[in-house]
C-alpha cells in the first residue's frame, strides 16, 4: 500500500512554494505591511510558519526537545505563539525567508523518513507523519491567506485544499472539546463543492440528520477562521450542526477569537 504521507508531502511542498513565490519579490517594507491578524505583519506570518515547522521538525526528530518546548508554552499559553512570531518577525526579511526554507526543507526530510505507522507527539492530539504533513498544509495555506489578503492577491482555490477540508471536519469534536462543550453524539454529513466545481467531497454518513453544505474553500476559510461565517456560503441543516458552524476550527491550541464580519474594523 502506498504510504498516505507521499501525496501529502508533495502537496505540501507546493503550497509552499506557492507561498515562497508570493513573499520572494517583497520589498523589506511589504515585510512589514499588517495582515488580518491583529498585530501580526507578513513577517510574522511568514516567521510563525518557521516557528511551527521547527516544533513539526522536534515532534519528528527529538521528542525530548519537542516536550521542552511543549512546556515552554504551557507555562504562557497565551503568549507563546506571539512571541515565537515576533522573535522571527524582528530578523531581516532575507534571514527570515532563508531560515522558513531550509526549515521546510528539514521538515519534508523528516516526514518522509518517519515511520508510516508511528504517532509522534503535537500540541493537539498526537499524529502520524501524513497527519503531521496535512496540519503543516493547513497552516500554510491558512497563514498564506492572511498574507495573500494583505498584498490584495487572489489566490486560486486547488485540490490541496481537501487536506484542510478533512482536519476541518475531522476536528469537530475538538472544537466543543476546547470550549467545555458537550460533543454531540452522532456525525454529521459535510458535503463540500470541490474547487473544481465538478467533484463533491463527502465526509460521514449519507442518512446523517445533520448536515453541512457549501464551496470547499468557504468551509475552509471558516474552519480556518480567516472569515466571519456571514461571509461564506456554507449553510448548516440542524441545530447541531449550526452550532458547529459558530465554534469550527482545524488547529490545535486554545479556542480562536475568529475575524469579524467583512467590513468590520479589526
Amino acid at each position: 500500500m502506498l504510504d498516505p504521507s507521499v501525496a501529502v508531502r508533495s502537496d505540501l511542498r507546493e503550497e509552499g512554494r506557492e507561498l515562497d513565490l508570493l513573499v520572494a519579490g517583497l520589498d523589506e517594507k511589504a515585510w512589514s505591511l499588517p495582515t488580518p491578524a491583529p498585530g501580526w505583519s507578513i513577517a510574522h506570518q511568514i516567521a510563525h510558519l518557521a516557528w511551527t515547522d521547527r516544533a513539526a521538525l522536534l515532534a519528528l526528530t527529538d521528542a525530548t526537545a519537542f516536550g521542552r518546548m511543549t512546556e515552554a508554552a504551557l507555562a504562557a499559553p497565551d503568549r507563546f505563539v506571539d512571541e515565537g512570531a515576533a522573535e522571527g518577525a524582528a530578523l531581516p526579511p532575507a534571514e527570515l525567508l532563508a531560515r522558513w526554507r531550509a526549515g521546510r526543507t528539514a521538515l519534508d526530510t523528516a516526514l518522509a523518513e518517519a515511520a508510516p505507522d508511528a504517532r509522534f507527539p503535537w500540541y493537539g492530539p498526537p499524529m502520524k507523519a501524513a497527519s503531521m504533513a496535512s496540519a503543516r498544509l493547513m497552516e500554510t495555506w491558512a497563514h498564506g491567506q492572511d498574507i495573500a489578503d494583505s498584498l490584495g492577491v487572489r489566490r486560486a482555490p486547488t485540490a490541496r485544499l481537501r487536506h484542510v477540508a478533512r482536519i476541518g471536519v475531522r476536528a469537530r469534536d475538538y472544537a466543543y472539546a476546547v470550549r467545555g462543550l458537550p460533543v454531540p453524539a452522532e456525525e454529521f454529513r459535510v458535503e463540500l463543492t470541490a474547487p473544481d466545481g465538478a467533484d463533491v467531497w463527502t465526509y460521514g454518513p449519507a442518512d446523517a440528520a445533520q448536515r453541512v453544505t457549501g464551496p470547499a474553500l468557504d468551509f475552509c476559510l471558516l474552519v480556518t477562521q480567516r472569515v466571519h461565517r456571514s461571509d461564506v456560503a456554507v449553510e448548516a441543516h440542524g441545530p447541531d450542526a449550526d452550532r458547529w458552524l459558530d465554534i469550527a476550527q482545524a488547529f490545535a491550541g486554545p479556542a480562536g477569537a475568529g475575524r469579524g464580519p467583512a467590513g468590520e474594523s479589526r
